[in-house]
């Protein structure tokens, strides 16, 4: 049987739940420091009483306003749901449109899933330099994806779920995989064939591999790159040849 609140009874509650739930450790964690003391509303505590007696936490689910709106609405637009999908941009894309952003949404994992994006790289803003991009992602420890335009007009990269960095080793997991719009969107899982998943140099960095060429390499200058067939992701040539000339890059986070 329902139970009616007030707005600001629900307030509280949303706010309650959404901070002490356990689903919201990791963004605690990376965001900022645990809060010991949260200020809830006297008349919203004898219902969050009797909702911690009667309930175990791990059947509770927090929904938002705007979540509760589109899964009882039947007059929601597709349009409209589709909007609330997409992930938000804290910075602006050279590259990335709308049609681009509905599509890898579904293919990016679960933990980067409602982070807002971040762009860490560009060779628009930072130059066309492989060090520099390292440089950019040294402090970071979350998965990035790549994004790069052709000067054929081609859109296509990778989601890495390691930051890219210079080893020694291949690096990475199976999260890791190349995509393409180019002609229609695929996406380019791991085979389990082997671990090649990523590997930086100075002069160069190498998506992919096994018994012959990369399923994606880029050289030093980021201006000259090429794909084939791996073992690693069974992909097709993810431009429409082989060799590609760098019009634009992008590497974004996930915050």
């Amino acid at each position: 049987m329902g139970v009616a609140y007030s707005v600001g009874e629900v307030d509280h509650l949303y706010t309650f739940f959404v901070e002490w739930s356990p689903e919201n450790m990791y963004s605690h964690k990376h965001s900022r420091k645990q809060q010991e003391y949260l200020q809830v509303h006297p008349d919203a505590l004898s219902v969050i009483g009797s909702l911690l007696k009667d309930s175990a936490p791990e059947n509770w689910q927090i929904v938002s306003v705007k979540q509760q709106k589109r899964r009882t609405s039947v007059c929601s637009s597709a349009d409209s749901e589709s909007d609330d999908l997409l992930p938000v941009l804290i910075n602006h894309s050279q590259i990335l449109k709308e049609l681009h952003l509905e599509q890898l949404m579904s293919h990016i994992p679960a933990r980067a899933q409602g982070n807002q994006w971040k762009l860490v790289y560009s060779t628009a803003e930072h130059g066309t330099s492989l060090r520099t991009l390292y440089r950019q992602m040294a402090e970071l420890d979350r998965p990035v994806l790549m994004v790069i335009r052709d000067t054929d007009g081609q859109v296509f990269g990778a989601f890495s779920s390691d930051p890219f960095r210079v080893s020694s080793y291949c690096y990475g997991t199976g999260e890791t995989f190349l995509y393409s719009f180019s002609p229609e969107f695929q996406v380019f899982r791991w085979t389990g064939e082997n671990s090649y998943f990523v590997r930086g140099f100075l002069d160069s960095l190498q998506m992919g591999g096994g018994g012959g060429p990369f399923g994606l390499w880029l050289d030093a200058d980021l201006y000259r790159g090429s794909s084939y067939s791996c073992n690693t992701f069974c992909n097709r040539p993810l431009s429409l040849h082989h060799d590609f000339t760098v019009q634009e890059l992008e590497v974004w986070s996930f915050v």
